[in-house]
Formats: structure tokens, sequence, C-alpha cells
């Protein structure tokens, strides 16, 4: 059997952290990713504030800086009497006050080729995690298959699921969960962006509707709130409807819906909202997706998943380099995560309930003719602006980079992704 320190499942941004954090630490850490590249559509390609301080920390700023992104220093919601600011990120304390949005495989390559420069740290992709190891109640390594059918285990003193709100890790270890449900499912695509279009983050809601838009650059990345379980109803209307509808909501787009050429072109992001009531068991520990799965509200899913990361480091360093990772360490991890966890999923929790499933019973319009009374107050008290801002880019109690891995920012040799290869 192989043998590794740590055990990270998945490839994301949560686990890429956690192996370069570790094995900046002197752990050997073996990251386990089931695709065979991070060329992917992925829906969050968004670096907070919070992550780009610890990018900075970590000696990784100039290799960011030259990562093709955008930046966008506030957040409006598109009235009818025209867009009001509803998060002002120039108001954020630090060098940072914006939010970048960067292709997530150019992100993981980054920290993927810091990585590979730590003579502790291996990426394995093309390996799906199919269980766990167990001697007893510990679980003490992972099962895999590669994408060429060999099959393998690795023993390891610590397994860390990363793998997302379908996590195989989190399934395996029977963690309980505590669901909290959501009136919407998401509808995500893209259509080309014009120069003299709006730019930032923009969300238009309309009677029984809502989205919001994502400045990509060249492109509009469009998140289109849904009844949660319409998918397949909304679908059999055809992509006609569908336009139609976009049209009605956001005339600007007007012309260029054509850009989706059918429903193929758009994706269902099954939006879920729980939380681990205990992130660990003997030998197992959840961060990120895996141990509380975020509504896209905010976009702060990301985020929340790199604290953890950074959490899990700084507390499991020591441990693991000793070669003793009891539960009780472990418990740890949880509850320096927990309040930023509860208290971001409580807002979401609120939006949820008095905007957004009102908006799609066609109880509210966000969009109508008056002001909405908390939009309203932002607008005369700007400085309020800052509240929201902070909450999205930075959050509850952020996480920076342990002494042990902080660097000197460093020429790295970058992987260039190329999507046009996909």
């Amino acid at each position: 059997m192989e043998r590794s320190t740590c055990v990270v499942v998945g490839g994301g941004p949560a686990g890429m952290v956690l192996g370069l954090l570790l094995a900046r630490a002197g752990v050997e850490v073996t990251v386990l990713e089931k695709h065979n590249d991070f060329l992917r559509d992925f829906r969050g390609d968004t670096v907070h504030a919070s992550t780009l301080t610890l990018l900075d920390e970590l000696g990784l700023g100039p290799a960011f800086a030259e990562v093709p992104h955008q930046l966008i220093d506030r957040m409006r919601v598109l009235l009818n009497s025209g867009p009001a600011t509803v998060a002002d990120l120039s108001r954020l304390p630090g060098r940072h006050k914006h939010i970048a949005f960067v292709p997530q495989w150019d992100f993981l390559d980054l920290l993927a080729d810091a990585g590979k420069l730590e003579p502790t740290f291996s990426l394995r992709m093309n390996t799906a995690v199919t269980g766990l190891v167990k001697e007893g109640a510990k679980v003490t390594g992972v099962r895999y298959r590669t994408a060429d059918g060999v099959e393998g285990e690795i023993a390891a003193d610590l397994v860390v699921a990363a793998d997302g709100r379908s996590s195989t890790v989190r399934s395996e270890a029977r963690l309980p969960v505590r669901s909290f449900g959501t009136p919407m499912d998401v509808w995500w695509f893209r259509v080309p962006r014009r120069e003299d279009d709006p730019n930032g983050g923009l969300a238009r809601f309309g009677k029984s509707s809502g989205l919001v838009l994502l400045d990509r650059g060249d492109y509009f990345q469009i998140a289109f709130l849904i009844r949660k379980g319409t998918d397949g109803m909304l679908r059999e209307q055809g992509v006609e409807a569908f336009r139609e509808r976009m049209i009605a909501l956001v005339p600007l787009l007007a012309d260029r819906m054509d850009a989706v050429e059918s429903l193929d072109d758009v994706k269902l992001l099954d939006v879920k909202l729980d939380r681990l009531t205990r992130w660990h068991a003997d030998g197992v520990l959840c961060v990120g997706d895996a141990a509380h799965a975020m509504s896209p509200i905010g976009g702060v899913g990301i985020n929340l998943a790199v604290q953890d990361a950074v959490a899990a480091a700084t507390i499991l360093a020591a441990p693991l380099r000793r070669g003793r990772v009891t539960p009780s360490v472990l418990a740890k991890v949880r509850r320096r995560r927990w309040l930023p966890t509860a208290v971001t999923q409580g807002a979401q929790r609120l939006i949820q309930n008095a905007l957004l499933r009102r908006t799609l019973d066609g109880k509210v319009d966000v969009g109508g003719t008056g002001t909405p009374k908390p939009i309203a107050l932002l607008q005369r008290f700007p400085l309020l602006q800052g509240i929201p801002a902070y909450m999205v880019a930075i959050g509850l109690r952020p996480e920076h980079a342990p002494a042990f891995a902080r660097r000197e920012p460093a020429t790295i040799e970058r992987t260039k992704a190329d999507p046009s290869a996909k």
C-alpha cells in the first residue's frame, strides 16, 4: 500500500491551498483530483479580497497579477430608475479593495505550480477516490481508481475531504448533516459583452424572476434564478421562450441572446444549503463545501472554503509532523470556522426567504418603480455600502497565512492553460 502523511481529496481551491500550506510546513501531502486537468467550466471564478491578501502573504501576488483577470469594486442592483450600488468595495480596509474574476483553471494551476516547488507536495490527476480505508472506526486511508482503471489504496494519518458538496468522503464517513433548503436553483450561461455595457457585478430582479450579470471582460457570466425543481419544465418550453424571458428582464441582452444556441448551453446548478454538525471523525476531516454547502448568494463559497483550508493547515501542521492527529485536534477546525460559516449561511437564508423566495413567487418586484427601503437606505448613507462589501469580500474572521507558509515574492514558472484545447 502507498503511503502519505495527509491525503487531500479534491483539487479545487480549498484542496490546493491546504496542500500547498501543509507542504510548506514540511508535511508529506498528496492531493487527489479526479479530472485530468483543471480546464473545466467552473461557475465559481471569484478570488476575494481576503484570498488576494493570502496570496500576497504566500509570495504569490506577482504571479497572480500575471493571470488574466478582471477586478470589480462595486456591486449594483439594476432598478427601473437606474443602477443602485449596494456594496462599495473601495471602502474595504487593506490593499485589495476589489474582487478578482479569474478563470479558475489559471488560479488552480498557479497553486499547483507553487506546490511543485515543495519536495513534500504531490498532485495526482485522473485519480478518483472511491472509498475510505478503515481500521475499526478509524479512517486510515483511501481507495482510488485512475482514469485508465487502475485501482489502489493510499494509507494516511489524515484524510481531508475537499471534494465539494457531493463529497464521496463525506458520504463514506457518514457525518451528520443539517439541511436548510433553498427556494431556487440557478441556470448558468454566458453571452457576449460590449465595451459600453455596464461593468462589475449587476443584479436585476423582476416579478417572478431575477438574474446576476458578472463582467468577465468580453462576456457576461449570467446566473438566472429559477424555482427549485423546475429545470425540466422550463427546458420543455424551449430556447425561444428562454431568450424572451431574458430580454424582458434585461433589454440590453436583446442583441446577443442568439449566442445561446440551445438550452444545452445553459447549465443547471442544483442549489444546496447545508452544514455538517460535526466536521470530523477519527482520521478524517471535511472542509469547504464538503463541510458546508453554500448558496451562490454573494459568491462567498470559495472564500469560505479557502479560509477553512488556511485554518486547517494552521491547526494541523504540527500534529501531522508529529504523526499524532487526534479527534480533539480535528474538532478545533470546526470550532474556529463555525461562527463565520453559520453567520454567512444565516445571512443567505435571510436573503432567500425575505427576497428571493418572494420574488420567485411574484410577491415582490425589486426592479419596479419604487426603490426598496434597504436599497434606498444604502443610497442615502453610502458609508453603509462598506458593510455588505466587507461581508462578501473579506467575511468574518479572515484567516492569514501561518508563519511557516509565508514567502517573499518569487518567480514561479507557471503552467499556462489553453482553454481552446477543450
